[in-house]
Formats: C-alpha cells, sequence, structure tokens
C-alpha cells in the first residue's frame, strides 16, 4: 500500500539519512527500483515528472502499476507515489489519481504567488492524506521544460512557504538537473545551513542528485537534507548497459531480441545504480 512520504522523512530527518527519490519511466524502472528498496529494507520515493507521466499513459495507468507491483511482488518496505516539479494543475490531478505525495514547483512564481497557490495544494493535499512538497529558489537546469539557473533560495522566503503546513521543502543551493559542468561551483553550504535555521525540523529536499560528489551528500544529510532525487544517473546506467547488449550483438543470438531479454542488463544496472545511492544515504534498513 502506498503511504505519504511525510513520516518517512520526518525519521530520516530525526536519524541523520535520507530517503532517495527515484524517478520511473516505464514498467522496467518501477520493478528494478522496488525490488532494490526491498532487497535493502529501505523505504523509497517514486518520482514521475508530467512528461514521465504522460509517456506512461496516464496518472490513472502509474497508479495502477505501481499498486499492482507492490502487491504481487510482496513490497512491504514504505512506499511513496510522488509528483516531481508539479504544476499547480497537475498536482490536483495527481491527488485524484491516488498518488500518496505531490510536489508543487512554484519556484518560478513571485514568493506571493508561490505562498498563495501552495497554501490551497497544501489543504487539498492534507484533506486526501497525501504529502507535499513546495520549492523556493531554482534547481539549475531544464526538467521537462522547466528551466531553472540554479539560483539560491532566499532562507525568509523558505520560511513563508515552510509556515504554510508543506511537508518538506527543495531550496535552490546551486544544484542542477542532469550532469553537472566541469565549472560547476558546488553546493552552497551557507544557504542550506540558513535555510535550515529558519524551517527547523522540517525535511529539506536535494534534487539534481546525480553527479553531486558524495562529501557534499553527507554534509547536506548533515545539514537537514532528508529526501535525495536521483533520475539522470538511472537514465544514463540504463542507456550503457542496454547498448552494451546491442553492441555485443546478443540481440541477435537466439531470442535475445525479446524485450524481457533485451531490457534486463539495463534493468540490473538501475538496481546497482539505487543501491549504490540508498547506500550512500543511509537508507537501508530504515523501513
Amino acid at each position: 500500500m502506498l503511504v505519504s512520504a511525510t513520516e518517512m522523512l520526518k525519521k530520516a530527518k530525526a536519524g541523520h539519512y535520507a530517503v532517495g527519490q527515484f524517478n520511473i519511466n516505464n514498467l522496467e524502472w518501477t520493478k528494478a527500483i522496488l525490488a532494490t528498496a526491498q532487497e535493502l529494507n529501505s523505504p523509497v520515493i517514486l518520482g514521475v515528472s508530467e512528461g514521465a507521466g504522460k509517456y506512461m499513459g496516464g496518472y490513472d495507468v502509474v497508479v495502477g502499476m505501481v499498486n499492482g507491483l507492490i502487491k504481487d511482488q510482496n513490497i512491504t518496505v514504505p512506499v511513496a507515489l510522488h509528483l516531481d516539479h508539479g504544476s499547480y494543475d497537475h498536482c490536483y490531478k495527481c491527488i485524484e489519481a491516488g498518488f500518496s505525495s505531490v510536489m508543487f514547483d512554484g519556484s518560478h512564481y513571485p514568493i506571493d504567488e508561490n505562498v498563495a497557490k501552495t497554501t490551497e495544494l497544501v489543504a487539498a493535499a492534507h484533506a486526501k492524506g497525501v504529502s507535499i512538497e513546495a520549492e523556493v529558489g531554482s534547481i539549475g537546469g531544464e526538467e521537462d521544460g522547466v528551466v531553472g539557473a540554479g539560483e539560491c533560495a532566499d532562507p525568509m522566503e523558505c520560511k513563508a512557504i515552510a509556515d504554510l503546513g508543506v511537508d518538506f521543502l527543495a531550496a535552490g543551493i546551486g544544484n542542477i538537473h542532469g550532469k553537472y559542468p566541469e565549472n560547476w561551483a558546488g553546493l552552497s553550504f551557507e544557504t542550506l545551513a540558513a535555510v535550515q535555521e529558519q524551517t527547523g525540523d522540517l525535511p529539506l529536499v536535494l534534487h539534481g542528485g546525480t553527479g553531486i560528489p558524495a562529501d557534499m551528500i553527507k554534509k547536506a544529510i548533515e545539514l537537514g537534507v532528508a529526501k535525495i532525487n536521483v533520475n539522470t544517473e538511472c537514465q544514463l546506467a540504463f542507456a550503457e548497459a542496454t547498448r552494451k547488449y546491442i553492441e555485443a550483438g546478443k540481440d541477435l543470438e537466439g531470442k535475445g531480441f525479446d524485450p524481457r531479454k533485451l531490457l534486463a542488463p539495463g534493468a540490473e544496472a538501475i538496481k546497482a545504480t539505487v543501491k549504490e545511492k540508498m547506500e550512500l544515504f543511509g537508507s537501508v534498513n530504515k523501513a
């Protein structure tokens, strides 16, 4: 059964570890992530961007697939299904479809509008037992058409959003979606510490987890980050494993073209990536 992300993240922040949000794009992605979470006895958040939701056939399809896998694969660890970088309208769609958690990305609005829209969505989400994440300051790079320059969040604006009753907060601290450029300046721990000071016990979220050095990840967790998002790294691992399979001619041997065989190396690569991240984040045996 799906659960909201609220309790797992409160527990993570108190225990000084982080829960990974791993974005899903299809059945293979979802099976691989859930199987790894179960094997490692780790809570997990399945992230769904608006684009991925559309690609998979719609939010009802995603909810049905995830619930079916949890039941049929005997997944007993806590699992939250979370809308990633959701617009105002799509947050409502996911709440109605049966998601257990949503993110409203109002970071591109003036703070007053971000506050107004977040206030409405907090009430709508909590009425259905759904957890809600908000964002202040943009995450660099591009995801599903949402482009950010990676501006650091204003700690006082973070406090204004935190005071609305959101369950966790994404604050821009120089992090970037996708691959990090060679001239990346690194995370602003000064900003993170200031946000932590203003938001107290509220779990903080680190987007763009792919490519951030392990020491920075650990320091971010020490400073209040309880949820770390990973997407690009799983995509790269899947693509590399699939390419090697085809370049080796495996798809031409026997029935190697069968999608169950063709996609298997990629799925195993995702499992390895998720395991590595869960161990780094400290969520193993925390279910």
